[in-house]
């Protein structure tokens, strides 16, 4: 049969049908709520999904006029953060570096999500002529695009810095932007596309050969040093005190331990060109982001963290550091009903909460690197092992 494209009833059931599940696949909700998030819709995939509470101290964050980050407040609150997985341990070892954290810290640093857009020139000289000329014209840009009264434009991404990489006759161009409290791709890939073919193509002194709108210099979707230093999405830092008791009493182990652990890790990132220093934060970055709706695509860039574990006085600070969470809260999978609904649970729900949920984000993976961490501090491992071969399922 011709495989129904539409995503109304009648192609759904026939799309299911072709497949064999109906009758054997039941959905139990209605899918119309799903039809506008995915193409050829046949369905839903149930996750269960755990929640952890843990007290952080959040701080509330508005850009200025220039797209800088101002802290405008500061308290602590208890939250119960979503997790949708189904990794045996996950949950109950995030608990247990809540308890041991007893309230996290969380700051976040910067804000810019860019597309890498490439121009080929005729020559080296040319790409390095285009390179400053695009420099200079960042300001120019900005009014183009407020000015330019193209109904395919987002008004919400605004373009706050551009970066230039040349490399032969290829002029790389990282255009930053900012765009409120959706992660957007979608709106950064619009704007950009203008620029690249309705200003440079069409101003630059000397005209380049080709424009490619994405040309991989950041790494879009993919681990990359460009963005483990200078971030894509929301650059945030969570810190914690675990004193030499909490170590002791929750986590079954020493600050010595654990510093030893963080020592031989760092060597081994550095060792194996690794773009994290850090246990193991996709599992948490993944969990909230399959609960509360977020691209799934975009879990390897935001799970890429520095975590540092140093011994003060009575116990050990420990930080991450995730250079870009590519988090929203509005647009995307974030309308679906299940979506919606945990980020509500958690206050992150609308406009105005971006950065809400890219502190808890943070906060969540900490907790658990903390307790990971902890586990495989011990002697030869031996409660990581344990944990594992326990909760692990099949034999």
């Amino acid at each position: 049969m011709r495989w129904p494209r539409k995503n109304d009833a009648t192609s759904i059931e026939q799309r299911r049908e072709a497949m064999g599940v109906n009758g054997g696949l039941v959905t139990s909700i209605d899918l119309d709520p799903f039809a506008g998030a995915a193409e050829s819709l046949v369905g839903v995939a149930v996750i269960p999904v755990s929640a952890v509470p843990i007290e952080i101290e959040l701080g509330a964050y508005e850009l200025d006029d220039v797209g800088a980050l101002v802290e405008t407040g500061r308290k602590p609150e208890t939250v119960h953060v979503p997790l949708a997985h189904t990794e045996g341990g996950l949950t109950a070892s995030m608990m247990r570096g809540a308890l041991a954290a007893r309230t996290v810290r969380t700051y976040v640093l910067h804000d810019r999500i860019t597309r890498a857009s490439c121009f080929v020139c005729a020559d080296a000289a040319s790409a390095i002529g285009l390179a400053g000329w695009i420099e200079s014209e960042l300001a120019s840009m900005r009014d183009w695009l407020v000015e330019a009264g193209d109904a395919s434009l987002s008004t919400r991404a605004k373009l706050r810095g551009v970066k230039t990489h040349v490399v032969g006759p290829m002029c790389h161009v990282l255009w930053q932007w900012t765009t409120g409290d959706a992660v957007g791709p979608n709106m950064m890939t619009r704007n950009s596309y203008a620029l690249n073919m309705g200003y440079v193509m069409q101003r630059a002194p000397v005209k380049p050969e080709r424009a490619i709108l994405e040309a991989n210099m950041g790494g879009d979707k993919k681990p990359s040093a460009e963005y483990f230093q200078s971030g894509h999405g929301k650059t945030v830092l969570a810190e914690a005190f675990l004193s030499d008791e909490q170590i002791r009493r929750v986590l079954r182990t020493t600050a010595e331990d654990l510093e030893a652990l963080s020592w031989a890790g760092t060597h081994g990132s550095v060792a194996s060109g690794m773009q994290s220093v850090a246990f193991t934060p996709a599992s948490a970055v993944a969990a909230v982001f399959a609960a509360t709706g977020q691209d799934l695509g975009m879990v390897g860039t935001s799970s890429m963290a520095h975590g540092t574990g140093r011994r003060v006085d009575g116990g050990l600070q420990a930080t991450i550091r995730f250079g870009g969470l590519e988090v929203g809260t509005v647009g995307g999978g974030t309308t679906l009903p299940s979506a919606r609904d945990w980020l509500g649970s958690i206050g992150c729900a609308g406009a105005g909460k971006v950065y809400r949920l890219a502190q808890i984000v943070a906060a969540a993976a900490l907790c658990l690197e903390i307790s990971a961490s902890s586990a495989m501090a011990t002697a030869g491992s031996e409660n990581f092992f344990k944990a594992h071969h326990e909760r692990g399922g099949m034999r």
